[in-house]
C-alpha cells in the first residue's frame, strides 16, 4: 500500500486532533474529513458560551493548527446518510473514522409538561444553524437539572440581560444536583463565575454544606474538590447584596415531576438522604418549587450515523475491520479537549497497526 486514504465523518475536535494524529504516525496517509454543517469545529464553535470568547479563540486557535498540521481536506455541507453513505465511504477509503460527537440530550424521564434540552438552549445563544431563531425567556423563575459544566453555563446565560437576553424576564434560578457538593463536576472557575455576576445574589442554604464522611474525605484527597465546596460555603455565609436577580443551587435533590397540565407550573423534587460513600437515598420527603421552566443540563449522548452498527441497548457505536469510532461519539458527552486528544492519538495508532503494519 502505498498509502492510507482515511475518511473522518466529523470536524469537530475529535475528528480534527484525529487527522493531525494519523499524520503523526503515517505520514504517508491522505485524509478528507466530512462535515455536516459549513464550518468545522463543532460544539467549540456552537457550543462555548459566547460570554467566554477568549476560551473560543484559545481553543479555535488549537484546532487551526492541528487542521493545518495534518493537512486534511475539509468537505463541509455533507450529510452522511443524505449526500453519501457510510457504505460508500467505507467502499472508497481504507479507513473511516466516525467522530460526529454527542449533540443531543441524554433523557430524563419526568412526568408532566415538556422541558428544554440544554442542547437546544446551547445551540440557541451560540449561534447554530440548526437552532431555532428565538428562545421564550418569559419564565421568571427557572429550574436547572444538573451538576455538570454546562448547567453552569445555562445558569449563568439565564442570569444574563443584556445582548440577545434584554428581554428576560428571570428573577431567580434554581438549580438542583442530585447528590452532595462534593460530587458535582462542577469545575471551580465556572463556578466561581457565578458569583461574580452583576446584580445576581447566590443563596446557598447551610444545610446542604454539613459535611458527612464522603464529603470530608472528598474534599482532603482531592483540591479541586475542595476549591468547589469553598466556594459554596463561603456564598452561603455571604450577606445578600439586594440583587434583581438569585441564583440557588439546591443539593441532594432528585427530580420527581414537572407539575401543570399543559405548561411547566414547578417543579417535585424529593430529598435525598447521603449514605457516607458518595451514594443517595430516596427521603419520600418531596418538595414543589414554583418555577414556569425547566431545563435539562444531564448530559450529551451521541446519534450513530445512518449505516453505523449499534448496541441496541446501550447505544454505543460498534466498531468494525476498517470503521472506528472516537471522541464523545465513542465514550458520550464526557471528557474535555485533553482526553479527547489523548483518544485521538490511541485511534490513529490503531489505524495504523490495522491497516499499514501489519
Amino acid at each position: 500500500m502505498s498509502h492510507l486514504d482515511v475518511a473522518i465523518v466529523g470536524a469537530g475536535a475529535a475528528g480534527v486532533y484525529t487527522a493531525a494524529a494519523l499524520r503523526d504516525v503515517e505520514p504517508d496517509v491522505r485524509i478528507d474529513v466530512y462535515e455536516r454543517l459549513s464550518s468545522p469545529y463543532g460544539l467549540v464553535r456552537h457550543g462555548v458560551a459566547p460570554d467566554h470568547p477568549d476560551r473560543i479563540a484559545r481553543l479555535t486557535a488549537g484546532l487551526d493548527a492541528a487542521f493545518a498540521a495534518s493537512g486534511a481536506r475539509l468537505l463541509g455541507g455533507v450529510e452522511i446518510g443524505t449526500d453519501i453513505t457510510v457504505a460508500e465511504l467505507r467502499e472508497r477509503y481504507a479507513a473511516v473514522v466516525i467522530a460526529t460527537g454527542a449533540r443531543h440530550d441524554a433523557p430524563l424521564d419526568l412526568p408532566g409538561p415538556a422541558t428544554f434540552g440544554a442542547a437546544d438552549f446551547v445551540a440557541w445563544y451560540s449561534g447554530h444553524p440548526d437552532a431555532r431563531p428565538d428562545w421564550p425567556l418569559t419564565a421568571e423563575s427557572v429550574a436547572v437539572i444538573g451538576a455538570g459544566n454546562v448547567a453552569l453555563d445555562i445558569t449563568r446565560m439565564l442570569a444574563t440581560v443584556t445582548g440577545g437576553f434584554a428581554g428576560n424576564a428571570v428573577r431567580d434560578i434554581h438549580l438542583f444536583a442530585r447528590r452532595g457538593p462534593a460530587d458535582t463536576r462542577f469545575s471551580a472557575y465556572e463556578l466561581g463565575e457565578i458569583g461574580d455576576l452583576a446584580g445576581v445574589d447566590v443563596v446557598v442554604d447551610p444545610a446542604d454544606l454539613v459535611p458527612d464522611r464522603h464529603m470530608e474525605r472528598m474534599t482532603r484527597q482531592f483540591p479541586p474538590v475542595r476549591k468547589v465546596v469553598d466556594i459554596l460555603r463561603e456564598w452561603s455565609m455571604r450577606p445578600l447584596r439586594s440583587g434583581s436577580r438569585r441564583v440557588h443551587p439546591h443539593f441532594y435533590r432528585l427530580p420527581a415531576a414537572v407539575l401543570g397540565a399543559d405548561r411547566v407550573e414547578g417543579l417535585r423534587t424529593e430529598r435525598a438522604i447521603p449514605d457516607g460513600y458518595g451514594r443517595v437515598d430516596g427521603s419520600g420527603e418531596y418538595h414543589d418549587h414554583p418555577v414556569q421552566a425547566v431545563y435539562r443540563a444531564v448530559g450529551y449522548v451521541a446519534v450513530p450515523p445512518p449505516g453505523v452498527p449499534c448496541d441496541p441497548a446501550t447505544g454505543a457505536m460498534i466498531e468494525q475491520p476498517g470503521l472506528y469510532v472516537t471522541g464523545w461519539a465513542k465514550r458520550g458527552g464526557v471528557g474535555l479537549v485533553a482526553s479527547t486528544r489523548a483518544e485521538a492519538a490511541q485511534t490513529a495508532r490503531k489505524i495504523r497497526h490495522d491497516l499499514v503494519r501489519r
